[in-house]
């Protein structure tokens, strides 16, 4: 039997990662997350929709470097559509 843990208990932050997976993968989107939740002074566990647009637009900065332009927007788009 194979059991599924969630790392973080907030459904909105899980779907960020799951949303982040396909462009930057597993570790990264994870990583991004944090980083990016920390940098608007919270967590992936208190990560609400009123946030959403500010940490698009920075997961779009910082993931251009790593992705490119086009998919890095691609990636916030999606984030902003949890909304």
């Amino acid at each position: 039997m194979t059991m599924l843990v969630m790392r973080v208990s907030n459904l909105l932050a899980q779907r960020i990662e799951e949303t982040l997976r396909p462009v930057i993968g597993t570790v990264m989107a994870t990583v991004s997350l944090d980083v990016e939740t920390k940098r608007i002074g919270k967590s992936p566990d208190t990560v609400d929709r009123a946030d959403l647009s500010t940490l698009a637009d920075n997961l779009a900065n910082a993931l251009r470097l790593v992705v490119g332009q086009d998919l890095a927007e691609a990636a916030a788009i999606k984030v902003r559509q949890l909304a």
